[in-house]
């Protein structure tokens, strides 16, 4: 129970990544707020913790919109002195070849993956710079660093977060906050179970440990980084891919 007392903010928390980071805090004691853009689906994530003997709130936020996340975030230190640790997980994407991918797919990827990493970080780093202590976790992708062809708003919403984290990171250390980031490679989700077969071959052909990972092995990355074991770790990528970028 290494977070009891902790609270813990997760965006994109309703499915995926970020519900197994969600229940693995939630597991480690922490009181976990689930953030998705639908309260109701937020609600019944936290109500499944809830369920399984741990704590936990939903709320429903779009992180693209920072009034809303302020708002959210004022709620929640109504009710909370702080929030201990953030993980960014909020993301979507849009794959097509760059030639055509229009503004709409270009401009939301962007707004939602990188502006909203930056909206929920600039709010929640407020009331730990007053705590001086916070754990700042970012997910990107490997795709943000290998680049991948029918995927440029994404890769470069993902490389953004890499560059925002490093900075965030200067800026913030002299509080003792840190910000480092966790780049999944293909993970076992809703995305990667919508690849043929034969997509999903080719991809596993280029992975050294020749299996997709679970969103497990993502959340136990998340775990350490804001346990005491990451104190002097910031401004890193830990990449969990299976070695696809080696």
């Amino acid at each position: 129970m290494q977070f009891k007392d902790k609270v813990v903010l997760v965006t994109g928390s309703t499915r995926g990544i970020g519900k197994a980071v969600a229940e693995a805090f939630a597991g480690q004691g922490a009181t976990v707020i689930i953030i998705g853009r639908s309260q109701e689906q937020a609600a019944q994530v936290a109500q499944e913790i809830v369920q399984k003997g741990g704590q936990a709130q939903g709320y429903g936020c779009d992180v693209t919109k920072l009034e809303q996340v302020q708002e959210t975030v004022n709620k929640l230190l109504d009710k909370h002195k702080c929030v201990d640790i953030l993980v960014n997980n909020a993301g979507i994407t849009r794959d097509n070849l760059f030639f055509r991918i229009d503004d709409n797919d270009w401009d939301e990827v962007l707004k939602v993956n990188l502006k909203g990493t930056f909206n929920v970080t600039k709010v929640v780093a407020r009331p730990m710079l007053k705590a001086k202590s916070g754990k700042i976790i970012s997910i990107a992708s490997v795709i943000g660093i290998t680049g991948n062809a029918g995927q440029s708003n994404y890769a470069a919403s993902k490389a953004g977060i890499i560059g925002f984290s490093k900075s965030a990171a200067r800026e913030l250390a002299s509080r003792g906050i840190t910000v480092n980031v966790v780049a999944p490679g293909y993970i076992r989700t809703d995305m990667t179970d919508k690849l043929s077969e034969a997509v999903q071959a080719k991809v596993l052909e280029r992975i050294p440990l020749q299996r997709f990972g679970q969103a497990s092995d993502v959340a136990e990355v998340c775990l350490f980084l804001a346990s005491k074991a990451a104190d002097y770790i910031t401004g890193q990528t830990i990449v969990v891919d299976g070695g696809l970028a080696i």
